[in-house]
This record gives structure tokens, sequence and C-alpha cells, in this order.
């Protein structure tokens, strides 16, 4: 992407979910360098204001811990003003059967649940766009919204991450349908970086793992600066609302942005409406518009 199309939104407001490591800080520190102001929403805020000292420009530093709903209701509490993009971030590759705060298993938790009642909070200040990164592993994906804690199925790592980002594709596919039924200004997108070489399996135990994760990626992989490029071609380029953005290359691991096709399972309108239902009620946080 070309410097001066992202350099024409400077002076604009952005929160970026997970900001410190990874593709939100590759996708915050591309937004500072350009101009933009940037909220940096993230658990460690000391490293936070690391990071904002790191990317230089205009960047504010707010606690926000997406698998935990009093932490997300605080967060939309403090910050004031409008804000032009939301970019939901944030998110954990649940390496063990753990449970967010509120109870709620750790993926569909901290992957869906958290960034659904962040943009419900937020929805009112919101002026221009929200992107959502999801990823490809959707497609290999079912969900039923009466079961997002996978209490009547089998557990695993990869299953629990494919079903937390088909949420995220299904909820995206129902926030652009409602944004677009009361004619909001507003528009919603869905991303996947493709393959990121990134510290997502960099965690205990896991070290000969994310050693040979990590020399695979080198050959595969885009870096986390490639990576970011998704989600910033969303608020560069004029596509349509509720486009959905993934990367050119090989078996769309690695490459530059173009719009992407979902799978079936996630062009599915009643169960992104059902889902939709459950999220409210397990979160209470409601459609504002």
């Amino acid at each position: 992407m070309a410097d001066d199309r992202l350099t024409t939104l400077a002076g604009r407001r952005v929160v970026v979910t997970g900001a410190t490591n990874g593709l939100g800080m590759a996708t915050a520190r591309a937004l500072a360098r350009a101009g933009l102001r940037v909220v940096l929403a993230v658990r460690d805020v000391e490293l936070g204001e690391q990071r904002a000292r790191e990317f230089g420009g205009e960047c504010e530093v707010a606690a926000l811990d997406l698998a935990d709903l009093a932490s997300v209701r605080a967060f939309a509490d403090d910050l004031d003003g409008p804000i032009d993009y939301l970019i939901n971030n944030a998110g954990v590759f649940p390496h063990q059967h753990r449970t967010t705060a509120d109870g709620f298993e750790m993926g569909i938790g901290t992957n869906f649940l958290g960034p659904f009642a962040l943009t419900n909070l937020l929805l009112p200040r919101i002026e221009r766009q929200i992107v959502s990164v999801a990823s490809d592993a959707h497609r290999g994906a079912t969900l039923d919204p009466d079961d997002l804690d996978l209490s009547s199925a089998r557990w695993s790592p990869p299953r629990a991450y494919a079903r937390s980002k088909l949420a995220v594709m299904l909820w995206g596919l129902e926030l652009d349908r409602r944004l677009r039924a009361e004619r909001s200004p507003v528009t919603a997108m869905l991303t996947t970086p493709g393959w990121v070489a990134s510290n997502i399996s960099n965690k205990p135990g896991l070290g000969v793992a994310h050693k040979v994760v990590q020399s695979t990626a080198s050959a595969f992989a885009n870096d986390v600066d490639a990576g970011a490029q998704t989600t910033l071609y969303c608020l560069t380029e004029p596509i349509a609302p509720g486009s959905y953005v993934g990367v050119d290359g090989l078996w769309a691991l690695r490459g530059d942005p173009v719009l992407f096709g979902r799978s079936s399972a996630a062009c599915d309108f009643d169960v992104a409406g059902r889902l939709w239902a459950k999220a409210e009620e397990l979160t209470g946080a409601k459609w504002p518009l």
C-alpha cells in the first residue's frame, strides 16, 4: 500500500485493540506514523506506553481486556469523544481449555464475545468504519449458537480457534446487514492477514513447536507489517461495505490484499441472526442504533 493513501487519513481517530504485539502493533504503528490519532487498547498498559513512545505521533493508551466484560465496559465508559475507526484486532489462539472472567470458553469469549460487546458499546460514537480481523481458519468450522462453549462437542485448540473466527465472520455479516438497514454511514469490513509470522505459538511448553512454526513461517508467511496490510486496505480503498479482504498468494498464505470469498457457513444469515441474539443475551450489550 502506498504510504500517501494512509496519510490522507491523518488527524482521524482510530481505536486498535491488541496494539502491543503482532498484527495490532504493526497496524497501530503504521497508522500513528501516517498521522492518525491512535488509541492503543491493550491489556498491558506499561507495554502500551512503551509502544506509544516507539511509534511516535499522537497515541493514547487505555486498558482493555477482551476476556473480561467488566474491562470492556470500563474502557467504553472511560473513552471520551468520537471515533472514526474501530479495529477489532486482538485475539487469542486458545492453547488450553480455559474460561474467561465471565465463564466463557476462552477462544469464543476473547475473539468474539468481547469484541461484540465493545463494538455495540462504542457504536453510537463510531463515525466511519469497523474492521474486524477474522481468519481463513473459519472455513473448516461449524457453529451452533446454542453451544458456544463447545460443551456438547470435543474441545481442541484448532477447533476452538476456527469456531471463534467463524463467529467473527457471522457477526460481521449481521453487523453489515444491520448497518445497511439503518442507512448508517458506518461500514463494517472483515479481514484475514493470511499466515503471519508472529508470536502466537510462543507459549510456555511450546518451545520446540514454536521454533518449527517460526522456521516454516519464514519461508511461507507474511511478516506482521505485510499482514497488517489487509486491515489498512479496508481504510483506504473504495471497496463495498461488508467486504472480506485476504491475500492473493499461493494457498492464501502470503501476498498483497485482495477481495476474498468466504465459506458457505459464513454466509448463513439465519445462523448469523441467532448468533447475534445469543451474544446480546450473554454479554448484555444490545444493538444501540
